[in-house]
């Protein structure tokens, strides 16, 4: 578990900083500049993503379950995940769904941490999905907060990036849904 912890403290740390040191993070991109800074931060990001992984598998090895939900509440969770890939395309692709979705990228997040905290109720579970729920909730509050949003890069504006967003979202869930998921977690969704 200590394994989980330490690369969710990386992850979620370093995707922090603008959260709790916007001021700090705008310095060292100043001082080092932005690509030394945004190298940094990929590779710490990097790093923790990849201990996250490792200690959840080794975490799944020794499950503590703290709570066994109902099937129908996995059956929701699969609904729940049906709009994560549509929004997290609309995060790159400016149209109707970003601009009501206002930050798809973080609805995204929270969303796919709701769903599986609702399928599965081991303590790893609940660390990794509630931690990253929690941190997708504190950083929707800063960027209200902050005076200037950053930019993020995608595509220029257009009447077709809806559709683009909706359909490329919609072609992965059906194939997480169908396979990718078993294959990269172990654990079939279907059947």
């Amino acid at each position: 578990m200590s394994v989980l912890c330490i690369g969710l403290i990386l992850f979620l740390g370093i995707h922090s900083v603008s959260i709790v040191a916007p001021a700090w993070r705008d310095a060292q991109a100043r001082q080092h500049g932005e690509w030394t800074w945004k190298g940094i931060y990929s590779l710490v990001a990097l790093a923790g993503l990849v201990l996250v992984i490792i200690g959840y598998g080794l975490a799944r090895q020794s499950p503590v379950v703290l709570y066994t939900p109902p099937t129908a509440l996995r059956h929701l969770a699969m609904l729940l995940m049906l709009p994560v890939f549509p929004l997290l395309f609309a995060a790159y692709l400016p149209g109707r769904i970003q601009r009501a979705a206002k930050h798809p990228m973080l609805l995204a997040v929270k969303l796919w941490a709701t769903a599986h905290l609702l399928a599965n109720g081991n303590l790893a579970d609940v660390l990794l999905f509630g931690s990253f729920l929690a941190w997708a909730v504190a950083d929707r509050i800063s960027v209200k907060r902050r005076a200037l949003p950053r930019s993020v890069p995608g595509a220029p504006p257009g009447p077709l990036n809806d559709i683009a967003a909706a359909a490329g979202g919609l072609v992965v869930y059906v194939g997480v849904l169908f396979s990718a998921h078993a294959w990269l977690t172990g654990v079939p969704l279907l059947g």
